[in-house]
């Protein structure tokens, strides 16, 4: 995913969406998503916009049988909200896109397991 070509990246990213947060987080979403952040704001990964659509999909999926690491996914991407405000400057107009999208979904985030005790 971080040094493939378009397709081979794509490919692994879509592997790895469908185990961290497509259906649902789990624990090896939460160990995941600093990875992930350090992925979008890497300059030489081929498919940055993809891996914060990833990080937006995590962000918006829920577990409730497992609502602590509901939390602990959600609460690590909403950590990377000043990389995302970096990924919304960016040279390159895709991944400005994406950062503007994942910035929105961070700033508009409410869910149970999120919400203030």
């Amino acid at each position: 995913m971080a040094w493939g070509d378009a397709r081979t990246s794509a490919s692994a990213l879509s592997d790895l969406g469908l185990w961290l947060g497509e259906l649902a987080v789990f624990d090896a979403t939460v160990e995941a998503v600093p990875f992930l952040w350090d992925l979008a704001v890497t300059d030489s990964v081929t498919n940055r916009c993809g891996v914060m659509e990833l990080l937006q999909t995590i962000l918006e999926h829920a577990n409730p049988p497992q609502i602590a690491v509901q939390h602990a996914a959600h609460q690590a991407v909403l950590a990377g909200r000043s990389m995302a405000d970096v990924l919304a400057r960016d040279a390159n107009a895709a991944v400005q896109a994406a950062g503007r999208n994942l910035v929105t979904a961070i700033d508009s985030h409410v869910c149970e397991s999120c919400r203030p005790a």
